[in-house]
């Protein structure tokens, strides 16, 4: 079983979750929105 992992899908759950650690509403807001782009990307890969 081999696993492949795309920059775009880690680089988005890294910020996401970055982001998740100084929070503010928008922040927030973006952080779910780049924690779900990159969970997807990573199930498509």
């Amino acid at each position: 079983m081999v696993i492949h992992l795309g920059l775009q899908p880690l680089v988005s759950l890294i910020a996401g979750i970055l982001i998740l650690l100084m929070p503010r509403l928008l922040n927030y807001i973006v952080a779910v929105y780049l924690i779900v782009i990159g969970i997807l990307g990573l199930m498509r890969a």
